[in-house]
């Protein structure tokens, strides 16, 4: 039975989750921070559900959220679910940013409750069920640190991966998008010397720029209007391990000299402060765009980047890898069937033709979404074309014999290539799509219908919410 560790101090609220939970979990109680670690560290937990508000502290937050970073500095795959007060929606999405899985407000529904538990346990299923399959790949020379591979080109990241991870070197990649950045970065952290402590991400493209340096460096209290409460930043929750910088290329001018000094000095100062303050964290960070164009466009700091480029490694677009493909595509269906209960044997020729020869511009990532889709939507024991979403229009564009096609056939070829590329590396936003086309939004909605495609869909496990309960980290 999974073990199931709530952290509260209100006893008719645990006699309620006894009575709701009790049966289907191994459940233990603790009343506060410290006989919370106790039992963490005794039983080890997968999850936790946490009451943000514990003593001494009942109606503020300071000794729930210094639990939950106790918790996630020893365990970062911990789920923690933080329970808040109805009306303190914003202390649930802090607790998210903070590490937290995701959260519930009072009142306690019983049923989402129980569903967002199981939804933890699940996936940490999956999690192992996953490393499982990567050991035996790992064991037949297929794969290498959570990455699948067996191409001249991976074999050849492989080895940087092996050459740099026990330095503390910063480590700059590279690649398109969905070629698998966060993995090596994750691979570079778990054979580090800093494996221990925790691994950081921040996707400097993602957030907005008025609220990066607060989510990067921290803010102190009364820094700005709803301040209430210090909170720390992404780089001091780094500390003794690796923080890993998502598409930096994207990371404001103002912001990369805060960073340069950071790296210069190892001392950040939070929004609203002066004190300085000492931080050791691993540098890793990676971008899809062209780093050399944006240097000389003025967008990017040359001292910058030689300070977090002192390492590169490139990883090749999926088109490039040769029977990496099929291999991952196997890999994919089979966790694919596993997850949605289906009976899918394999791929059909004429799907191995076009797997095999598409340009896949969305890479390792569009073709995960592929598969999972022609899974769910394949009523056969083998996948068709029209199942991955693909015909033979998505080869990739060839010059055939002149007589053998108009000029105006060639165009639309070309045309219907370019706009499945640029929603492949924009991951499907169509805004940024059409600003890399050089169209307006519907012209490229337009376009879309005429060539009947659809946006990229984003990958299931990034989504943030779910049958109307919030989650955060999974």
């Amino acid at each position: 039975m999974n073990k199931l560790l709530i952290i509260e101090d209100n006893c008719e609220l645990c006699k309620q989750l006894k009575r709701g939970i009790g049966k289907e979990y191994d459940v233990m109680f603790a009343g506060d921070c410290k006989e919370a670690i106790a039992l963490f560290y005794r039983y080890r937990p997968k999850v936790v559900t946490l009451g943000i508000g514990l003593s001494p502290d009942e109606n503020g937050i300071v000794e729930g959220f210094r639990c939950l970073e106790q918790i996630l500095s020893h365990s970062p795959t911990t789920r923690v679910i933080v329970i808040t007060e109805h009306e303190r929606r914003d202390i649930g999405l802090r607790a998210v940013q903070a590490g937290a899985y995701g959260f519930c407000r009072k009142p306690i529904h019983m049923s989402e409750l129980r569903v967002i538990i199981n939804r933890a346990f699940n996936l940490l299923d999956m999690e192992e069920d996953n490393a499982r399959q990567q050991s035996v790949l790992e064991q037949k020379g297929c794969g290498f640190g959570g990455i699948i591979g067996k191409s001249p080109q991976m074999l050849q990241v492989f080895s940087m991966i092996r050459k740099v991870s026990l330095s503390d070197v910063a480590v700059f990649i590279t690649g398109e998008s969905g070629t698998g950045k966060e993995l090596v970065a994750k691979a570079l952290h778990n054979m580090s010397l800093r494996k221990n402590g925790p691994f950081v991400p921040i996707n400097c493209g993602a957030i907005p720029e008025n609220l990066l340096e607060s989510e990067m460096f921290g803010t102190e209290r009364g820094a700005f209007t709803g301040a209430h409460a210090r909170i720390l930043g992404k780089a001091e929750y780094a500390h003794k391990g690796t923080m890993f910088l998502d598409e930096i290329g994207e990371l404001p001018g103002n912001l990369q000299v805060k960073l340069l000094r950071f790296l210069q000095e190892k001392v950040l100062q939070r929004v609203g402060g002066r004190e300085d303050i000492a931080v050791d964290a691993r540098i890793i960070s990676a971008t899809n765009m062209d780093i050399a164009k944006a240097i000389g466009e003025g967008l990017f700091r040359e001292d910058l980047y030689y300070r977090i480029a002192v390492i590169t490694i490139n990883l090749p677009p999926l088109r490039e890898r040769g029977d990496d493909i099929m291999l991952l595509a196997n890999l994919f269906l089979k966790r694919a069937t596993e997850e949605f209960c289906k009976k899918t044997r394999g791929f059909s020729t004429s799907s191995l033709k076009i797997l095999k020869n598409y340009t896949w511009p969305g890479n390792v990532r569009e073709l995960e979404n592929r598969v999972q889709r022609a899974v769910i939507m394949s009523d056969s024991p083998l996948i068709e074309p029209a199942d991955l979403g693909l015909t033979e229009n998505s080869m990739p564009l060839m010059m055939p014999p002149m007589g053998c096609v108009t000029l105006k056939d060639a165009r639309d070829r070309l045309e219907r290539e370019m706009i499945i590329s640029a929603l492949g590396r924009q991951e499907g936003n169509i805004a940024k799509a059409a600003e890399v086309l050089g169209v307006s939004r519907p012209t490229l909605y337009d376009l879309m219908k005429k060539y009947s495609l659809s946006r990229l869909s984003p990958n299931p496990e990034r989504q943030g919410t779910n049958d109307g309960i919030q989650y955060g980290q999974q």
